[in-house]
């Protein structure tokens, strides 16, 4: 509030603002989310893919393949190990059309039905899950454990507490150890950490744990909500036909609560008690009867919570439920709904994606198991040897991709009188490359000055059948 002050040099009196100094944070507390359990068709088919996704990721490492470890990524040896096949860094392809392909699938799902990926799926989302029922198992359901928290340190919330993160540690410890065993082999890591050897391995056991409790214990929607890129850009690939967790307001508001006895369209309320069970559930903490909100992850608890009410109190399901803009807006039955997944959009992402993996499983299937570089030898371009000949060094770099020793015949084919003078066989262990020096020889003024293009061949002989040709120059000196 102004107020009258005179000035000292023209003595006339002019209105001051008094500016009062105020803190304001511009950092609001973060308010803990307790979610509420239920059970519902939504709920068992997230448990059904955490149960998958931990199935693989927790037992893939201990299954062998012949004599090693069926999935391994031996980044010291630059090798892949996937079931059979042995990848080389040369195989690069593969890696990029894995990444090609994952993406394609995350827009093809995320157009049919939004973000399913982040509410069934996602590492993030099946951790937490984890963790969450660590939580409920030990300090009991939501509003006991609101109680625990607000309470005094007693023994009980003394002992609780201790038991849910020792549980979380070793949950994370165990995650931790079965990372690096993808990049180490899994059995040998065991016995190094129990003998306390192998100072990256431990460090990145600890980094990945701490990273799984930390994300998973604590942080929980947070990283959906501010560190998570899809969650920003998931917008560009929703359209009016996608299915999205949807609050049907012209049967739901206005809501309210109200008695059975009594008749609540009589009282102009809709079919929602506003009991915000559904806001309860949610593991990000949104009311969906908002509407469409970024931190919604498509998990459907609320449509369970909602379906669940609406039993009780003889309404029919329905008011929240995964339904499309174009549905909700002109009251379209599921079926009709169901019928506009198959739009072009949905049909182009869909034929891209089968074309994509058919190539790839194709390009794998008749792969080669035998890769060869060639690398000329730059200490001798070309020089005359005895017998008047003349001749190119060069390095070739012979990598066998199969799981048992072979023997390889180098050849080279080009120029006339062109023969290899060096050994023409070779052998290389399994999973093994091998450098090996070769020398080419021509009659000395057989070809003009200038570089001419060559080729080896490399051939297996006998074991798996396999057939190389690359190319090379030979240089005739002027």
């Amino acid at each position: 509030m102004s107020h009258p002050e005179r000035s000292p040099r023209s003595g006339k009196t002019r209105k001051v603002i008094p500016i009062a100094p105020e803190s304001t944070s511009l950092y609001e507390a973060q308010q803990k989310i307790y979610p509420r359990s239920i059970s519902g068709l939504f709920a068992r088919w997230r448990w059904v893919m955490v149960f998958l996704t931990q199935l693989v990721f927790y037992g893939l490492p201990w299954f062998e393949w012949g004599q090693r470890q069926m999935v391994l990524f031996d980044l010291g040896a630059r090798r892949f190990y996937i079931f059979g096949l042995v990848l080389y860094p040369q195989d690069f392809i593969y890696l990029t059309g894995l990444l090609i392909i994952s993406a394609l699938a995350l827009f093809l799902f995320t157009a049919v039905a939004g973000r399913l990926w982040c509410g069934f799926s996602c590492p993030q989302t099946v951790y937490t899950e984890i963790f969450m029922w660590i939580e409920h198992k030990v300090e009991g359901d939501r509003s006991a454990r609101m109680r625990l928290d607000n309470s005094a340190w007693t023994f009980e919330k003394i002992w609780k507490k201790t038991l849910k993160q020792s549980i979380w540690i070793a949950v994370s410890l165990w995650t931790g150890f079965t990372f690096v065993g993808y990049f180490v082999p899994i059995r040998e890591l065991g016995g190094e950490l129990l003998a306390f050897q192998g100072t990256w391995q431990i460090f990145w056991v600890l980094f990945y744990g701490f990273a799984t409790y930390g994300n998973a214990g604590y942080l929980r929607e947070q990283v959906c909500k501010y560190m998570c890129p899809y969650a920003r850009f998931q917008s560009a690939m929703f359209d009016k036909d996608t299915l999205i967790v949807s609050y049907d307001p012209a049967r739901g508001e206005p809501r309210g609560p109200r008695n059975k006895t009594i008749d609540y369209k009589a009282k102009g309320l809709g079919d929602c008690i506003d009991c915000t069970l559904c806001v309860q559930v949610c593991p990000v903490g949104i009311d969906i009867r908002e509407g469409l909100q970024y931190e919604c992850i498509g998990c459907g608890l609320c449509v369970d919570a909602c379906n669940t009410v609406m039993d009780k109190v003889g309404l029919p399901r329905g008011l929240i439920r995964y339904a499309t803009h174009n549905g909700m807006k002109g009251h379209w039955s599921g079926w009709r709904m169901l019928r506009r997944v198959a739009r072009p959009r949905v049909l182009v992402y869909a034929a891209v994606l089968l074309a994509l993996s058919v190539g790839m499983l194709a390009s794998m299937a008749l792969r080669t198991p035998l890769k060869v570089d060639v690398v000329g030898d730059r200490a001798a371009l070309a020089r005359i040897v005895a017998g008047g000949r003349l001749e190119n060094v060069y390095r070739l770099q012979i990598m066998n991709a199969t799981e048992a020793p072979q023997r390889y015949r180098i050849g080279a084919s080009g120029l006339a009188g062109l023969e290899v003078a060096s050994d023409a066989e070779v052998e290389v262990g399994a999973a093994q490359s091998r450098w090996v020096a070769v020398r080419l020889r021509i009659p000395y003024g057989s070809a003009p000055p200038g570089s001419h293009p060559v080729h080896f061949d490399v051939q297996a002989l006998g074991g798996t059948p396999a057939r190389v040709a690359e190319r090379a120059i030979f240089l005739v000196p002027r």
